[in-house]
């Protein structure tokens, strides 16, 4: 039974980290920490996870995650996320994860702005996150 114990909570916290990895600084590719400067100068007390293959830093806030940006391994800029408050979003956003979410509360919403400058929203819910264009038409999930 003790092996139970310690087995399922290393299951679930690899099952966890599997979509998104806290890593060091010592471990970001250089070319990724100088995009960064040269795109962030004021960035501050930068946080670093790996995810789908390309590097996010996450600065700001009381959370240290009110900004976050993708880069990818070889420096090149992908994405951009402001956290805003969940009543920021569309109404059309609410109302899409009321009806194919079954009333699931919106834990954290952001602004997102891509490598060509599209802007989307992005809520997340239950560890995934959900993708819609400016006017809260849903794109897709994450």
């Amino acid at each position: 039974m003790k092996k139970t114990v310690f087995i399922l909570p290393a299951i679930f916290a690899f099952a966890v980290s599997a979509n998104a990895q806290d890593i060091k600084a010592k471990d970001v590719p250089s070319a990724v920490k100088e995009a960064l400067a040269k795109k962030y100068p004021k960035a501050g007390k930068v946080s670093w996870e790996k995810e789908k293959g390309n590097y996010e830093a996450n600065w700001g806030g009381k959370s240290g995650e009110d900004t976050s940006v993708q880069f990818t391994p070889a420096g090149e800029f992908v994405e951009e996320v402001n956290a805003i408050p969940v009543s920021q979003l569309p109404i059309e956003v609410a109302a899409y994860v009321k009806s194919h979410y079954n009333g699931t509360k919106i834990k954290e919403a952001g602004k997102v702005t891509d490598a060509t400058g599209k802007h989307f929203f992005e809520a997340e819910i239950k560890g995934k996150d959900l993708i819609f264009d400016e006017s809260g038409k849903f794109v897709k999930a994450d």
